[in-house]
């Protein structure tokens, strides 16, 4: 009895981390489960500590120098000279992409992340972490279908369920095909969805998980989103999203 009430509280762990239905969540530990005991060896094994949470990425390590160039005519080391020159490490978040946007001609999803890089780089947030001390976890995938295609397997809630099954997603803004913002499993997380066009028949999607507790669950659904948009991905390359 005492085990089974572990591993309920797993179970419901989980749930509050990643906003899946209590089945996902319990079909996902138990595989977990099965999978560390086919790779145990034979035997008695002595117990050992659970492994740290992988530690986040920093945005010039997760978008090339070469990607962040073609997309805004600068790479990272010049953006973060034009913005030293602006003493903009006393600059909040906001005024910085703002500063961007409007200077420099900077698109808006584009001037967040050099924000962001900048950000890490001086020291004003560590990865995975909001420069007011919050957590957030972020992924991103290159799908080889238009924007709008993208954008709706997002806001489209019948399309949003073959890929993101079992999640209340309370949708606060959608402007097609470019952005997408929604309340997460009843709150108090959110996702703030990017959409980026790569010619006329590839687009680029980027998930930014917010308002997180801490690195552990920002890590968890760090790797959440990673399963997720890698499963969108086949989902739309294949014949089987065919509507």
């Amino acid at each position: 009895m005492t085990t089974q009430r572990s591993f309920k509280a797993r179970v419901r762990t989980r749930m509050e981390k990643t906003g899946e239905s209590y089945t996902t969540a319990r079909r996902h530990l138990m595989n977990r489960a099965a999978e560390a005991a086919s790779a145990s060896p034979p035997g008695p094994a002595e117990p050992t500590a659970a492994p740290p949470a992988p530690a986040a990425a920093a945005q010039t390590e997760r978008i090339a120098d070469d990607l962040i160039r073609a997309r805004t005519g600068r790479g990272w080391a010049e953006w973060f000279a034009v913005l030293d020159a602006a003493s903009a490490t006393e600059w909040t978040h906001t005024r910085i992409a703002r500063h961007l946007g409007t200077e420099h001609e900077v698109p808006g999803w584009w001037a967040q992340t050099i924000t962001v890089g900048y950000e890490q780089a001086r020291g004003l947030r560590a990865p995975g972490q909001r420069r007011g001390g919050g957590f957030e976890a972020s992924a991103s995938r290159t799908v080889a279908v238009p924007a709008r295609r993208l954008f709706e397997a997002f806001a489209d809630e019948t399309a949003r369920a073959r890929w993101l099954p079992d999640v209340e997603v309370r949708v606060r803004t959608a402007t097609a095909p470019r952005t997408f913002r929604a309340d997460w499993a009843g709150g108090p997380t959110r996702i703030v969805v990017g959409i980026d066009a790569v010619g006329e028949s590839k687009a680029r999607v980027s998930v930014l998980h917010e308002k997180l507790t801490g690195a552990e669950q920002a890590a968890e659904l760090k790797a959440y989103w990673r399963e997720r948009l890698t499963a969108l991905k086949a989902l739309l390359e294949t014949d089987g999203d065919q509507r």
